[in-house]
């Protein structure tokens, strides 16, 4: 008997958890309850007995992140499909169960989204049992959770009359209600919130989309068949992939499909789809203020305050049903009811051209990371993280040039055809036009302050010449 193999999406751009989550670093990456990330605890929530290695289907941007994090926590990954665009839920699975029926035939597969909360992983463990039976004889078996507010942020499950089994046969998938509607289903107690987590043998998934969706079908199976391996990824073949359509699993297959099923799981869930979700998961004090890094509440009520910087206080005097999160480049504040209108702020940043609508401060890179410190006409301040054993690309500018200290460990530097060993205190000059590259042959994370000065000071600046990473130019030319 197969293990279940695990299939975690982790693509989304989680827009109305802005300025935290943004496009560049999604919320699914960020520890947003707790020490680890959504995408960790994702992983160690199907790890061990019964599962196989995680198989990870994610963009270009984010293989890297995604690897580290899960190094991170000590889970071993097995496939990462990095997807050419984003095409939503019904290719990225389709993909991901060609892939498992090929390698391992007649596997069942569980697929989750990578940013849900699930505290009680044994519950949850357990529910999966549950429907493996079922799953096991070609059902393809969702989890629903048992509503317990009328919510108008969640799709809905309809179930039929309850079997003798753990499996309810499902009648039907149901949009997001109004609030009218929600308390209804909340009322008629038939229903559940649609949790998007799926447990289904590959082959049947597959059969699915050759009886309602082949059309999806042939442009991912022309993907899969194309795929190229890059370190370790396999990427899906790019032309084949823009053909699929842009469809959600639920619309391309689950509305259609005749043998569905729904395990009820009864423990605490949440997408943390808003900022009201993560205050209701904060820990709020008797007075419903919850309060994250160096934040401060005077007189609050009902109110979440969050500063994501350790060197930026937030202060709340007097507020209720408030929302404050604070960025080093970027401030939200709304009230907890339009918590889930977050993207008309989004929206309304790119039309005017704001960097932040997309772009997170901390910019991570295969090697670590940067994050800018000051940015003028013609100079910029950068802190730069290099990970113990990592090297930026071998690389020129056509603009600028760069001056580097090293504040934390010890850096090998290339320049042209001179290389240093640049300690703790120590600085080096890269001119304009210089074959350079910078390496941590250390055993800790190196830090360096870059300054650069020039007539332009885009990411887009940069001539790669080699690089570790094997990275393309469809992945972006930036930093590194």
């Amino acid at each position: 008997m197969h293990d279940i193999q695990p299939v975690i999406l982790c693509g989304g751009s989680g827009t109305r958890l802005w300025p935290l989550s943004r496009k560049s670093y999604p919320k699914q990456f960020a520890a947003l309850v707790g020490e680890r990330s959504l995408f960790q605890d994702t992983a160690l929530r199907v790890s061990g007995e019964g599962f196989g290695a995680p198989l990870v289907v994610t963009a270009s941007d984010f293989r890297f992140i995604a690897t580290q994090q899960l190094a991170e926590c000590g889970v071993d990954p097995g496939a990462v499909l990095i997807e050419p665009s984003a095409r939503n839920t019904a290719p990225a699975l389709l993909a991901a169960a060609l892939k498992v029926e090929a390698d391992t035939p007649g596997a069942l597969m569980l697929a989750l989204p990578s940013d849900h909360l699930i505290p009680d992983a044994a519950a949850f463990r357990e529910a999966v049992q549950q429907g493996v039976a079922a799953a096991r004889d070609g059902v393809l078996v969702t989890f629903g959770i048992r509503p317990h507010r009328p919510e108008t942020g969640y799709g809905y499950l309809k179930l039929g009359k309850e079997g003798a089994g753990p499996v309810v046969p499902l009648e039907r998938f149901v949009e997001k209600p109004d609030e009218v509607a929600a308390r209804r289903m909340l009322d008629d107690g038939g229903y559940l919130w649609n949790a998007g987590i799926f447990l289904m043998s590959a082959r049947a998934l597959i059969a699915a989309f050759e009886a309602h969706a082949p059309q999806v079908l042939s442009a991912v199976r022309a993907a899969v068949d194309h795929a190229e391996p890059d370190l370790g990824f396999l990427r899906l073949e790019p032309e084949a992939w823009s053909r699929a359509p842009d469809i959600s699993i639920d619309y391309a297959i689950m509305e259609k499909a005749e043998r569905l099923g729904a395990v009820p799981f009864e423990g605490e869930w949440s997408d943390l789809g808003d900022w009201a979700a993560i205050w209701r998961q904060s820990g709020a004090d008797e007075a419903g203020v919850g309060l994250h890094g160096p934040a401060h509440a005077i007189d609050c009520r009902d109110t979440l305050l969050r500063s994501e910087a350790g060197g930026q206080v937030i202060v709340g005097l007097g507020l209720e049903d408030i929302v404050a999160v604070a960025l080093p480049d970027a401030v939200l504040v709304a009230h907890r009811d339009r918590a889930q209108d977050v993207k008309q702020a989004v929206d309304r940043l790119k039309a005017a051209g704001a960097p932040q609508a997309t772009a997170f401060p901390k910019d991570h890179r295969p090697w670590g990371y940067f994050e800018t410190l000051t940015l003028a006409d013609r100079f910029q301040v950068k802190r730069i993280v290099v990970n113990p054993g990592a090297a930026l690309s071998l690389q020129s500018h056509v603009h600028r040039s760069e001056h580097w200290i090293v504040v934390a460990g010890t850096a090998r530097v290339t320049v042209d055809n001179v290389v240093s060993l640049v300690a703790e205190n120590q600085s080096i000059y890269v001119p304009l036009g210089a074959v350079h590259r910078m390496e941590n042959p250390g055993k800790v994370p190196m830090v360096l302050i870059e300054v650069q000065t020039g007539a332009y000071l885009g990411e887009d600046d940069i001539v790669r010449y080699e690089d570790l990473y094997a990275r393309r130019p469809e992945d972006g030319n930036g930093k590194g």
